[in-house]
C-alpha cells in the first residue's frame, strides 16, 4: 500500500537482515534492504524513506559514518542497531543525530514498538502532528528554523539534531522563561503514549546541552529548576 511507512534496513548480516525484513513486512511496513552503506546511499537517493534501521558494525563505511552522511543530506529518522555492550558507540550515534538505538540481540516486537514511536514523533503513522510552524527563533547565539527543522549558529552552520532533540528544543524555545515539567515536555515534544519507549527527558536535555551550551556543566540557556523541570532562560526573538 502506498501509505505504508517505507523503512530502509541496513545490516551486513544476512541472517539478521532477511528475517527482520520479513517480520517488519508482515507488520505493515514497506522494507527495502541494504547490506552495506554504498547500497543504502543508492536506495536513499532513489526512494522516499521514512526511517532507517542502521547497523553500526559494518565492513567498509560503518554505521556511524553513514549516520553522519544521512544527517548532512536527509531529515530521515535513524534507529541504530548495535551488538556492542559499550556505551561509546551508542552515545556517539545519538550525539550525531540518531533518534534511538537497540542493542543486539533484540526482541522484534520491541524494535517494532520503537519504530512506531519514532515515526509518530516524525509525524508519520497518524500520530500527533504539530501544526505547521515556519517561524525562526533566535536565542543566545543560535537560531532554530522551524520551517527547515534546523538549528544553526551565528555563522549559519547547522548543528545536527535528532527528531526528539528538535521537538524538545522547539517546545522550550516557543515557551521561553516558563518552567516546564518533565510530563509537560513529554506531552509537548512527543506525546505521553510514547514515554514507555523513549529515553528520558533528562538524557535528551543532557545531549542538547552538549550541543548548544558553551559549558554544558554550567548551562546558561537550558536551566534545571529543581523539583519543577526545565526552562529556557534566554530571551527569544521570532524572526
Amino acid at each position: 500500500m502506498a501509505d505504508e511507512p517505507h523503512i530502509l534496513l541496513v545490516d551486513d548480516e544476512r541472517d539478521i537482515r532477511e528475517p527482520l525484513a520479513a517480520y517488519l513486512g508482515r507488520s505493515g511496513l514497506r522494507v527495502s534492504k541494504a547490506e552495506n552503506a554504498a547500497t543504502a546511499r543508492q536506495i536513499v537517493s532513489a526512494y522516499a524513506i521514512d526511517l532507517v534501521l542502521l547497523d553500526i558494525m559494518m565492513p567498509g563505511e560503518d554505521g556511524l559514518a553513514f549516520t553522519s552522511w544521512l544527517r548532512a543530506t536527509q531529515p530521515v529518522p535513524i534507529i541504530l542497531l548495535t551488538a556492542r555492550s559499550e556505551e561509546t558507540d551508542r552515545i556517539v550515534g545519538l550525539e550525531m543525530g540518531a533518534d534511538d538505538y537497540v542493542t543486539k540481540p533484540f526482541s522484534p516486537r520491541e524494535l517494532l514498538a520503537r519504530i512506531k514511536a519514532v515515526l509518530r514523533r516524525a509525524g508519520e503513522g497518524g500520530g500527533r502532528v504539530r501544526g505547521p510552524d515556519t517561524d525562526s527563533y533566535a536565542f543566545g547565539p543560535w537560531i532554530l528554523k522551524s520551517g527547515e527543522r534546523e538549528l544553526v549558529d551565528q555563522a549559519g552552520v547547522a548543528i545536527p539534531l535528532s527528531t526528539g532533540e528538535y521537538n524538545l528544543l522547539h517546545a522550550l524555545v516557543t515557551r521561553p522563561r516558563r518552567v516546564l515539567s518533565r510530563d509537560q515536555l513529554l506531552d509537548l515534544s512527543q506525546g505521553r503514549e510514547l514515554a514507555a519507549f523513549e529515553r528520558s527527558i533528562d538524557n535528551h536535555i543532557s545531549r542538547l546541552r552538549k550541543k548548544i551550551e558553551e559549558n554544558p556543566s554550567d548551562p546558561k540557556l537550558i536551566k534545571t529548576v529543581w523539583g519543577g523541570g526545565y526552562m529556557l532562560a534566554a530571551e527569544v526573538r521570532k524572526l
